[in-house]
């Protein structure tokens, strides 16, 4: 059987949702990995994201990689539109706020995303834009 370790993309997403992330919350090398979901900002519809996360004290760090394009991924943007989110770790799904990381947190918040996934550091070297580390913090 497959698992969603050998998937991407909305294949990924939709089992993690089958089974609230016990088959696609570890992924590959090691790393976990959240659902982000956004409102399409021209469309309006839901958009669903499976995401290599780390926790950082109460929020949680993603990187709006796209493997170094020059532009930035659909999701980046549609957060930029709309910053509330949901987020949905393992069985909890939850409300958040988006963020990009300011220019003082981000060298210690990239560290963290590149000890768990070192191809980071070369997506940077591939593009000119400077790749942001997204901060989803938990609206109570």
């Amino acid at each position: 059987m497959t698992t969603a370790a050998d998937l991407h993309g909305p294949a990924h997403v939709e089992r993690y949702l089958e089974t609230d992330g016990e088959d696609g919350y570890y992924w590959r090398k090691g790393t976990t990995t959240l659902l982000l979901f956004t409102k399409g900002r021209k469309s309006g519809q839901t958009r669903t994201h499976a995401l290599i996360f780390r926790p950082w004290g109460d929020s949680y760090l993603v990187v709006a990689s796209k493997g170094g394009a020059d532009q930035p991924p659909a999701w980046f943007r549609n957060l930029e539109a709309d910053s509330d989110v949901e987020v949905q770790i393992k069985g909890d799904r939850f409300r958040a706020r988006a963020r990009v990381a300011t220019a003082e947190e981000k060298p210690a918040m990239w560290a963290e995303m590149a000890s768990v996934w070192p191809d980071y550091e070369n997506y940077q070297t591939r593009t000119s834009r400077e790749i942001p580390v997204v901060v989803l913090e938990r609206v109570r």
